[in-house]
């Protein structure tokens, strides 16, 4: 059984620390806004729901230990990650709150309904998805996108878990995520724990599978959504939708209405968010290159919408287009 990426208890957020991920499962009482803040940073907590949920809970501590900081933790938690959508979308809901004079208490019931909408949303991700895999479906995934990333079971990794669920079976090829390696570290170990039949490959591996073996599906979640159905994901993702287009595999977005931005245009307008160089020179702590060497180190890439053969909500099954995207918002 996989752990609960967060939760609330006795006055803390409870997060499992994702840096320790798959050796140590550790948790973490986060108590302050500064703890949570930090925690976003540094990817003990991580995925765009997940983010989204921690950040409300952030707000909530703050409203607890101190009510007239609500205003300047919301805008902290606001600078801890610019490109996933969820967790403006989040604070926004918390601001409210604050706009209307709302009663202490009030932070935190809001907190908690957001967690428990975004456990539900996963929820019809995964059943939605889940018709779109025959059975014996082959499937790449990129990064994580299941428990970790989220209140719930996932979004891509739903769409799987759901799929076994409904008795299918289901093999999976896990990209490994460079350089931060979430698909080895944390998508490997849910999909090994949940007895998924799963096979760990180096991302530039994921072609040559593809052109080796018969794959039905290529599902990725997603940390922002534009207006025009561009989508930003975990970097890799676009070269992984540039080779399923050529070798004419659907490849899929999984993600919850609140990772759709219509105030977004287009991907162009996504701000990609530049790591330190660190992640790539000296993954978890050994040195790998010389030093003097420049580094470029986007979190993200954007992959444009005609590669996207469709959006899988928790409305529905969407078209990655502009009347697609407004579909879904207004559905």
């Amino acid at each position: 059984m996989i752990p609960r990426t967060l939760h609330f208890e006795n006055n803390s957020l409870v997060i499992l620390d994702q840096t320790e991920l798959p050796l140590k499962q550790i948790e973490l009482r986060l108590n302050t806004v500064d703890d949570v803040v930090d925690a976003i940073k540094k990817l003990k907590v991580r995925g765009a729901p997940a983010i989204g949920v921690a950040a409300a809970y952030g707000v909530a501590l703050a409203a607890m230990n101190d009510p007239l900081s609500v205003s300047s933790a919301i805008d902290r938690l606001r600078a801890s990650r610019p490109t996933a959508v969820n967790l403006f979308w989040a604070l926004n809901r918390m601001e409210a709150l604050l706009k209307s004079s709302a009663p202490t208490e009030k932070y935190l019931e809001e907190a908690m309904s957001i967690e428990d909408d975004d456990a539900e949303k996963c929820r019809r991700i995964g059943e939605y998805g889940s018709e779109l895999l025959p059975s014996n479906a082959v499937v790449i995934t990129h990064c994580n996108a299941g428990a970790m990333a989220t209140a719930g079971i996932g979004t891509a990794l739903a769409v799987i878990y759901k799929a076994v669920e409904k008795g299918k079976k289901i093999k999976v090829f896990v990209d490994e995520t460079r350089p931060l390696l979430q698909g080895a570290r944390i998508t490997a170990w849910e999909l090994v724990s949940s007895g998924i039949d799963a096979t760990l490959i180096t991302d530039n591996m994921a072609a040559a599978v593809m052109s080796r073996f018969k794959i039905d599906a290529v599902i990725t979640g997603a940390d922002r959504v534009a207006a025009n159905g561009d989508a930003a994901n975990k970097i890799g993702t676009f070269g992984l939708a540039l080779a399923a287009n050529f070798h004419k595999i659907p490849f899929y977005i999984a993600a919850p209405i609140s990772t759709l931005d219509p105030n977004t245009p287009d991907g162009s307008a996504i701000k990609i968010e530049e790591r330190s160089a660190e992640e790539v020179t000296e993954p978890f702590g050994k040195r790998i290159a010389p030093y003097g060497i420049k580094v470029f180190n986007p979190a993200f890439d954007v992959t444009p919408h005609h590669l996207i053969k469709a959006l899988i909500t928790d409305k529905g099954v969407f078209s990655a287009d502009s009347l697609g995207v407004k579909s879904a918002l207004n559905d």
